[in-house]
Order: structure tokens, then C-alpha cells, then sequence
């Protein structure tokens, strides 16, 4: 299957294969919410990106290799329905950010910050906080595994979709957080080529997003 980034709860996931890493995307749950499958393709190591909904979904999508490690991007519930029924089957390792942990149902096994780094086998996956959505929401940033020419990827949570930040309920100061942290921790670091997976609906990249970034600060949301 060719990778388009546009998956459907109940429909078949998709894989891409990166230098280095694999990633599966699959939808679960009633808020159409995505999770991702990590694997690194010298150790076959997994780490999972958001255990939104649907274990049973989930394991089956894990099969017999042992998960190392869950990561969950915020503290909404939609985004972690399935943390403790899949950290307790698999034994993984739990990571979040230090200012949504105590909201989750299982307390984090390693609790990180911005610009900490996390692993999974031999890749690297760096830690960029983006304040406003929750406290404490990342984005996870793979930077291609060092191969030359190859373009990031960015796991970005509820903080960036195609078309706009992630819902700051209307506040002001929350909206200003947000947009600021993308201007200056995504947009200005990162080229055009880096690929966006959010965590609802369908992929995109920085540089369809870029644009329309002046009209986002200006509209307030």
C-alpha cells in the first residue's frame, strides 16, 4: 500500500518505511484518533505514540514483538484510553511531560521536558514541549536518521494540524502560547520537506502550513 497518511477507525492501517524507521499509522475510537506504531528497523525495537483507544486494536497491531515503549503527547483522555490496559499487557515503559503526567492514569515511567531525547532501538526521537493545547504537550521529532537528504518527521499531538493550532478553548494567553511555540520551536526550525502527523486525521507537511501561519496569529485560532 502506498502511504497517504489517511486512515479510518475501523479501516487498515498504514506503513511507511523511513533510514531507519518504520511508521505505522492507525485510526482508533470515536474521536477518530490516530496512534503510531515505531520501529527501528537495525534493532526492531517499538515505541507507540499516543495508546488513544481500542487495546485490542493496538496489540494486534504490535503482534509478538515486545512493546518498549508508550509515549503519550498530552493529557486529554481521547488520548490515552488505552494506556493502562496496554502498559499492563506489554510491560512498556511510559513517557509524558512532567506537567500532564499527574492527569494520566498511569504514572510515567520517564517524564521529559523540551529538548530532551527519547529512543527507540537505535533511533532518536527529540522532545519539542509546545505549550497552549494542554501544559504539557510534545511533539516528538525524528530527524531522518542521519541519512543524507532525508527530511524530518514530526509527531505533533493535538499542537499542529493541517490548517492551524490545535483548540485553545477561545483563551487568549493559551492561543499566544501555542502559536508562539510553533513559530519559533517548528516553523523556524525545521525545512519545509519535515512531515506532520497529528493526532487526528490526515498528515501534512511544514511547508503546506507555512504560509498561513501570519493568518492563524491574526485570526486568534
Amino acid at each position: 500500500m502506498t502511504y497517504t497518511g489517511n486512515v479510518s477507525v475501523g479501516g487498515p492501517a498504514q506503513t511507511r518505511e523511513l533510514p531507519g524507521l518504520t511508521i505505522t499509522k492507525v485510526a482508533v475510537g470515536p474521536m477518530n484518533n490516530n496512534a503510531y506504531l515505531l520501529r527501528c528497523t537495525s534493532t526492531g525495537e517499538l515505541l507507540l505514540i499516543d495508546a488513544a483507544n481500542e487495546p485490542e486494536t493496538l496489540l494486534g497491531l504490535i503482534g509478538d514483538t515486545a512493546l518498549a515503549t508508550i509515549v503519550t503527547t498530552h493529557r486529554h483522555g481521547d488520548h490515552w484510553q488505552a494506556l493502562e490496559p496496554l502498559a499492563k499487557a506489554t510491560g512498556a515503559e511510559t513517557v509524558a511531560h512532567v506537567e500532564d503526567a499527574p492527569a494520566l492514569p498511569v504514572a510515567p515511567s520517564e517524564l521529559v521536558s523540551h529538548g530532551d531525547t527519547i529512543h527507540v532501538g537505535d533511533a532518536r526521537l527529540s522532545i519539542i514541549h509546545l505549550r497552549g493545547h494542554t501544559p504539557g504537550s510534545i511533539a516528538l521529532l525524528y530527524d531522518g536518521g542521519g541519512a543524507l537528504a532525508a527530511e524530518p518527521h514530526l509527531f505533533t499531538g493535538d499542537s499542529l494540524f493541517p490548517g492551524g493550532p490545535g483548540n485553545t478553548d477561545q483563551d487568549t494567553a493559551r492561543f499566544n502560547a501555542l502559536i508562539t511555540d510553533l513559530e519559533e520551536r517548528v516553523f523556524a526550525e525545521l525545512p519545509d520537506g519535515t512531515w506532520v502527523y497529528p493526532g487526528h486525521g490526515g498528515d501534512t507537511t511544514i511547508g503546506a502550513e507555512r504560509p498561513h501561519v501570519p493568518e492563524w496569529r491574526a485570526r486568534g485560532w
